[in-house]
């Protein structure tokens, strides 16, 4: 992919508000995926194009086995595109190797999922430090980062607490700690609060929109809530294997 791919693609108007280089964080272009099963084959994404800049929070909207998380599986380096092209960064990774696409993953996405998958022997803090460890960070950098992304997310007073010793809210926001640890370009989540009471939903989505902005992350969040996908800077609605621009 080159980066003449890139320059026609328009800015969205959060991308300019955001500040953000011509070059956007993430780009799709005719990615297809189908699975081979008995009697044929079952096609799942059919010629999906998006652009996503940096600081730019979209919506991924649409009915359950539309190929939402197929599509972030893609986008995370998680599984590989039948045909087309994926660029995280400016750089062609369709085609990178298991090794290349795993350093890809640690070092460009962060992932949240509806469920935080916190270790629950290690605090708040240990489980922001150790994909940084993971990612050859020293161990007092990595603690000093961790303290620095928990607090932003309003979580100064918990860093020692066990998982089983915060609330669902808590241990999401140590979740969106962790999946940001690293640095990443991309933030990819599915259903990030569809584990949550409404209210704590809320606030919780409210801090993680907030926090990619701030960021300049890019981020693409699938999601059921309209209301919360109308609060983003654009929705994009998965139908039939394909993307509809709302």
């Amino acid at each position: 992919m080159s980066d003449a791919s890139y320059s026609d693609a328009a800015y969205s108007q959060a991308a300019v508000a955001a500040g953000a280089p011509l070059q956007p964080a993430l780009i799709l272009r005719g990615v297809t995926r189908r699975y081979e099963q008995a009697g044929g084959w079952l096609n799942v994404l059919r010629g999906v194009d998006l652009d996503i800049y940096p600081g730019e929070v979209v919506a991924l909207v649409g009915p359950s086995g539309a190929g939402k998380s197929t599509l972030l599986h893609i986008c995370g380096l998680l599984d590989r595109p039948t045909k087309g092209a994926v660029g995280i960064g400016g750089k062609d990774v369709s085609k990178l190797d298991d090794k290349q696409r795993t350093g890809m993953r640690r070092s460009e996405v962060g992932f949240v999922y509806q469920f935080h998958h916190l270790l629950p022997e290690f605090s708040a803090l240990e489980n922001v430090v150790i994909p940084q460890l993971i990612a050859g960070r020293r161990r007092r950098d990595a603690e000093a980062h961790a303290e620095k992304l928990l607090g932003k997310l309003g979580l100064s007073e918990r860093v020692k607490h066990r998982p089983s010793e915060m609330s669902g809210g808590e241990q999401q926001r140590v979740a969106i700690a962790r999946s940001v640890a690293n640095n990443p370009r991309l933030l990819l989540a599915d259903e990030p609060t569809g584990n949550l009471d409404p209210e704590t939903s809320d606030i919780v989505f409210e801090e993680l929109i907030d926090f990619a902005r701030n960021e300049g992350l890019a981020a693409l969040i699938a999601t059921h809530n309209i209301t919360l996908a109308q609060r983003m800077d654009r929705i994009v609605e998965m139908s039939r294997g394909r993307l509809i621009y709302l």
